[in-house]
């Protein structure tokens, strides 16, 4: 029987090339997000079914992991990649603005889908649980001091975790991107571009799908010896 992958933020970007590849790969795959519209073209475009689940808000988790759950089956393996920005110099960040929403939504989100998910992990004996952060959570980000504490945290939690899990049969690992080209880094202008490709020793930007195959090994059978590790995919950018 298939195993179950959710991705959450899985409509757009990283996320989406992760569901297609799961997909791809013969997973069961759903994915969660905020905005109906997304959310229904992916479904039109790929077959996945999506969830309108606020990963920020822990009862709209228990409710929407209960339908999912019901709909398409237990999940086996989470993929926790939802994830907002709201960058600015610390010395003009504000809590209501920049801080609390992006905490929310990249940290808590986490603790939210674990805490719910991981007992029916623990339960069957088997699960993966794949974190992704960034390579601004390894290094730091002038003007991210919000985004990258959330995807440390990240590293953080998912190395704790995978200590208290692993007797279960559920691993837990991160996946750290480093600079990759989605609709948002699309936009930006051909010389920031163009830039960027000179400090990556590989000398091409990252795609989705560069992100998706590491979470394809993660996620499989014969990786469960692989736990509490930080993946990092960044072309050689950074070396930690």
């Amino acid at each position: 029987m298939a195993r179950v992958a959710l991705v959450t933020g899985g409509t757009r970007g990283i996320g989406a090339g992760i569901a297609k590849r799961l997909q791809k790969e013969g997973y069961k795959v759903a994915v969660c997000d905020v905005v109906d519209e997304q959310i229904a073209k992916f479904k039109s475009d790929t077959g996945i079914p999506g969830y309108n689940i606020n990963v920020a808000d822990y009862q709209a988790v228990v409710d929407g992991v209960k339908k999912i759950e019901a709909e398409v089956g237990p999940i086996d393996v989470l993929v926790n990649n939802a994830g907002i920005t709201r960058d600015a110099r610390f010395v003009k960040m504000t809590r209501e603005k920049n801080w609390d929403p992006v905490i929310a939504v990249n940290l808590t989100s986490a603790f939210n889908t674990c805490n719910v998910i991981l007992p029916g992990m623990t339960e069957r004996k088997w699960g993966r649980i794949i974190n992704i952060s960034s390579m601004n959570g390894q290094r730091g980000q002038f003007g991210q001091c919000n985004y990258s504490a959330t995807k440390a945290g990240i590293i953080g939690l998912s190395r704790s975790l995978a200590m208290e899990c692993a007797k279960a049969g559920v691993t837990v690992n991160v996946i750290c991107p480093g600079f990759i080209l989605t609709e948002m880094t699309g936009a930006m202008p051909k010389e920031i571009l163009d830039a960027e490709v000179q400090k990556i020793p590989v000398q091409r930007i990252g795609q989705p799908d560069d992100i998706a195959y590491a979470v394809v090994v993660l996620a499989a059978d014969d990786a469960s010896f692989i736990t509490g590790q930080t993946i990092s995919v960044n072309g050689g950018q950074l070396m930690p």
